[in-house]
């Protein structure tokens, strides 16, 4: 679990709340809603993504944007990609399959009990 403790933002005007992120770097997680899976290798306490890319949402299903968001090493039956997801919209993924993403190996040294291991030299 990563750290981010539940308070008002350093923006005063802002009036969001911090969650506390219910998934850690390194985490299997699969969409609620959309059939993928991913390794996380990145967490923003909010909504950290542009403007644009939340107007391409549909209104009717956008998340709410003070929640922690995840940047994902994703895949599909098709293809690998980088996401960006909500908390709301992720589970943990049960499977206990490896990610196949080509970048897993950059980012990752290994797995154990379920969970990757990030390469010191991209630990922030």
């Amino acid at each position: 679990m990563i750290g981010y403790k539940e308070g008002t933002t350093g923006n005063r005007n802002s009036g969001m709340t911090i969650k506390l992120a219910k998934f850690g770097i390194g985490n299997i997680v699969r969409h609620r809603v959309h059939a993928f899976r991913g390794v996380i290798f990145d967490v923003d306490p909010v909504f950290a993504n542009t403007e644009e890319w939340w107007n391409s949402i549909p209104e009717h299903s956008r998340p709410a944007k003070d929640q922690p968001y995840y940047h994902l090493l994703a895949e599909n039956a098709d293809t690998s990609y980088i996401a960006y997801v909500s908390e709301q919209n992720l589970l943990t993924d049960e499977s206990n399959e490896p990610i196949s993403h080509p970048q897993v190996s950059e980012m990752f040294c290994g797995i154990e009990d379920g969970c990757y291991i990030m390469r010191h030299d991209n630990a922030h």
